[in-house]
């Protein structure tokens, strides 16, 4: 019956490759059935196998590689249709842009999808029932998650390491690995129980299967050792910092009143209920002033005076107007008492169409804009030093930056604590605050540095430095969570992907070794 069915073309070509990717957003938050992808990738890499073999026989019409190429796609098509479906949400907070759904839904995961398309067509006529195919598939594979979250503006979402991301033990390797070494260990342990699929002795199957519990096991009891031994050091922690974390919940609108963005203010100051003979650091989330410009709420300077003391500092997402760009920043400031600035940071990494419009002067004459409130782009943040505040030393990542790990490997040796605000609430109640939100934890660990979460809509949070989650707020939860947060300066000296390329070399000299091997 399944043979009959691998010899249906359309069922072995498009639809089983495409439910398999699809799928695979359930190894994701906030679903986290990992175990999902000990299934997906072997059948992945059998199904590459069989079309190579079929192609030249029952497929005759058309040339095997291009089947290769169809299998790819269809596979990478289903993994980012079901893994980032909910960006189209976006598009529904203003008419003029409801049209380009369909276009958001089908061309950005079809795009996306050719790094699993190239994948399959480059290697697949190399890949065999066999180990060195399995490292083969595992090292291309990891390379292509590099290179997207590389080229162009980089895109660094839902690696499969971040299926991963609701077992802190087995993942506070990353200090010493990395995001992408990592990634490249866990498609491996992923793609392992292909070699059921093999011609080798059943005792030869029987080690894969212990190694791959042993290779867990090992992960895990490192990471349990390394959280029980950073319980025993911020018991000893002497330096603190009192930190509220405020989240709002205002919902998304476009061209409030000054009345309107009062009484969110008001509503700010009551959330995060400040203590004048208290030193706190108020973290407020990114769109909250909602358009306004740094400059257009001076005029509630009394307001904050009013508030908050000396002993308080406020740290929250504003555009600020460049008079010499004739531009504005997305920006996060630190500001005082006073609503004087202390320290600010530009974002560097714009969401493309969210926050700027590529090819703005052709497209403008088309009526497009950019999706977030006004009409020209936001101008690109250049690359500064941390927000220094004190005993502070800040490293500050404005809503999806938290996804790229280069910050964290370019970050301030000093840094000592890691600041993350953002606007989830264009996604609605949808997986993409969730998934959003793992990344923030790998983050933490990569750079061994509580990180402060913030968000209007969206999941707020303070996590330690070995990810463990101390206190949170779920997206459709109001109001602020406090805590004594232990500043920790960064001792991690894993600061490029160097590791990443040496193991990468070292799978393909794997593959060679027996491929020479097996023609002698």
């Amino acid at each position: 019956m399944i043979v009959k069915y691998l010899n249906n073309k359309f069922f072995t070509l498009y639809f089983t490759p495409f439910l398999l990717g699809c799928l695979t957003v359930l190894s994701f938050q906030p679903f986290n059935l990992t175990f999902i992808n000990f299934f997906i990738l072997p059948i992945f890499f059998y199904l590459i196998i069989f079309i190579k073999k079929k192609s030249k026989s029952i497929y005759r019409k058309k040339p095997f590689k291009l089947h290769l190429f169809i299998f790819g796609t269809s596979f990478g098509f289903g993994y980012y249709l079901s893994g980032i479906h909910w960006i189209t949400n976006s598009l529904t907070f203003d008419e003029s842009f409801k049209f380009l759904i369909p276009f958001g839904l089908i061309l950005v995961p079809l795009f996306l999808s050719l790094f699993f398309s190239i994948v399959t067509l480059i290697i697949g006529p190399f890949l065999s029932l066999n180990l060195k195919s399995i490292f083969l598939l595992s090292g291309s594979l990891s390379f292509s998650d590099y290179l997207r979250a590389k080229l162009l503006s980089g895109f660094p979402w839902n690696l499969w390491a971040y299926s991963f991301s609701w077992s802190t033990e087995i993942i506070q390797i990353l200090e010493k690995t990395g995001l992408f070494l990592f990634n490249l260990l866990i498609i491996t342990i992923f793609t392992l129980p292909a070699f059921i699929f093999c011609n080798d002795k059943i005792h030869k199957k029987f080690l894969i299967f212990i190694s791959i519990i042993l290779i867990l096991f090992s992960l895990y009891m490192y990471g349990n050792y390394s959280i029980n031994k950073n319980k025993l050091f911020l018991s000893t922690a002497i330096d603190n910092y009192n930190i509220k974390v405020v989240s709002p919940n205002f919902n998304l609108e476009y061209g409030i009143s000054i009345e309107e963005m009062k009484n969110r203010l008001d509503k700010l100051i009551r959330y995060s209920d400040p203590k004048k003979n208290k030193k706190t650091l108020f973290v407020w989330p990114e769109g909250v002033f909602s358009g306004y410009s740094f400059k257009e709420i001076i005029q509630f300077k009394k307001i904050f005076q009013t508030s908050f003391s000396e002993n308080h500092i406020i740290l929250f997402g504003i555009n600020i107007f460049d008079t010499t760009k004739k531009g504005f920043y997305n920006s996060m400031i630190v500001a005082n008492h006073n609503l004087e600035i202390i320290e600010n940071y530009n974002k560097q990494k714009l969401v493309p169409f969210g926050e700027f419009l590529p090819f703005e002067q052709q497209l403008n004459k088309f009526g497009l804009k950019k999706i977030t409130e006004g009409h020209t782009s936001f101008i690109k943040g250049k690359i500064q030093d941390n927000l220094i505040i004190g005993q502070l030393n800040i490293l500050p990542l404005i809503c999806y930056e938290v996804i790229f790990p280069k910050f964290i490997q370019k970050s301030n040796e000093q840094t000592n604590l890691i600041i993350n605000i953002s606007e989830d609430g264009w996604f609605g109640n949808s997986i993409g605050p969730h998934q959003h939100f793992a990344k923030g934890i790998f983050r933490a660990i990569e750079h061994n540095s509580f990180l402060i979460r913030s968000t209007n809509k969206g999941i707020s949070a303070i996590i330690n430095n070995k990810g463990e989650i101390i206190k949170k707020l779920n997206n459709t939860e109001t109001g602020h969570i406090e805590y004594q947060v232990p500043l920790i300066k960064n001792k991690n000296k894993n600061k490029n992907d160097l590791i990443f390329f040496v193991v990468l070399f070292t799978y393909i000299l794997i593959f060679n070794l027996y491929k020479k091997n097996n023609e002698k």
